[in-house]
């Protein structure tokens, strides 16, 4: 199957591009390599797919040294012609959408960035499958979504009208805009809700990378919400296996749907939305004890407020991936943190 993987220089995009490439797949790459956090470690991933730095040029095709059948664009999804043009070459068989403007946080400090990336960027990618008959497109949500929903676990089924963060607003907005194109122009789109995920090679604006430096250089780590937080942490292993799973499986209609009783994570349209995550929650405080176990070294911690657009906890109800993938997670937070820990002693020297 030849995939577009967007976002292959960022974590998780990375990390699945990987996956397929080693299982047979042509994966076409594309990351436009911002400077939202350090480009080193966005080109130290594409280092690993055969990428070189020094060959990179804007909207042209570099080609993988260490896997035959990877290919390379750094293209802004935001570039509609640079977007219309790598659909007309390529002629792709599914399309995986994980490239976004991330971070929460962020969002309040660089709301436009968010609209750019994550509303007119996935735009051109539903025209891309629009206009060259792909059938076929998974993408990243998130379970930020949920917003001031607090019922646990979060389901699909649950109402999110109420966000808290613009980033979580821009990922709602691209459920929507993806329910209208399968509904108006048969693309099986499937949706995937992602809860924190961690790992070797993650992103330095997230828990584990920031408390692994600061506690390495001696330094106090922020604990917001006085450490009264709980995250459905999910190992990055175990989120590509459920990325995989749909990307071989495109999503259906659903034949019980009722217009006059709707269910909110599938429709009369090929469309559905999972979660995906751990399916165990757990204490922030538990987290930090497992990051400061693997390196053998105390945090010093500073205790804060809640934050502007955070939520005080995440747990993901998995049950559709798991009965209709079989989907389930088995990474021990001891083990994955271990690894994660390893990669970053390494990386960094």
């Amino acid at each position: 199957m030849k995939i577009l993987v967007t976002g292959t220089a960022g974590f998780i995009g990375f990390h699945l591009a990987r996956k397929l490439l080693e299982r047979g797949d042509e994966v076409i790459g594309i990351d436009n390599i911002n400077d939202y956090y350090d480009v080193n470690l966005k080109y130290g991933r594409l280092k690993e797919l055969g990428i070189s730095k020094d060959e990179i040029k804007d909207n042209t095709k570099i080609v993988s040294k260490t896997y035959k059948k990877h290919s390379f664009y750094k293209i802004d999804l935001a570039d509609k012609e640079a977007m219309e043009k790598l659909f007309e070459i390529e002629k792709f068989d599914a399309v995986c959408n994980l490239a976004a403007q991330a971070g929460v946080r962020y969002s309040l400090e660089n709301p436009h960035a968010y609209i750019q990336s994550n509303i007119v960027g996935f735009l051109n990618i539903l025209e891309g499958c629009r206009n060259t008959n792909i059938k076929n497109l998974a993408f990243a949500s998130s379970s930020s979504v949920y917003g001031l929903n607090e019922s646990q676990p979060f389901k699909t089924t649950d109402k999110t009208e109420h966000q808290v963060s613009l980033y979580a607003a821009t990922k709602k907005s691209n459920e929507m805009m993806a329910h209208t194109y399968a509904h108006l122009y048969g693309i099986h789109v499937t949706g995937l809700r992602f809860f924190t995920v961690y790992g070797p090679w993650g992103r330095p604006d997230m828990a584990p990378m920031l408390f692994t430096d600061a506690i390495l250089h001696d330094r106090a780590i922020k604990v917001f919400n006085n450490g009264k937080m709980s995250r459905d942490f999910t190992y990055i292993d175990d989120i590509v296996d459920g990325v995989i799973k749909v990307i071989d499986k495109p999503s259906q209609t659903n034949k019980q749907w009722n217009a006059k009783d709707p269910e909110i994570s599938s429709s009369s349209a090929p469309y559905k939305i999972y979660n995906i995550g751990n399916n165990a929650p757990l204490p922030l405080m538990t987290f930090i004890e497992t990051i400061e176990n693997a390196l053998g070294k105390k945090a010093e911690k500073n205790y804060m407020p809640m934050q502007d657009g955070d939520v005080v906890s995440t747990y993901a109800d998995v049950s559709g991936l798991i009965e209709d993938f079989g989907y389930k997670p088995d990474t021990d937070l001891k083990d994955g943190i271990e690894q994660f820990v390893t990669w970053y002693k390494d990386f960094y020297k």
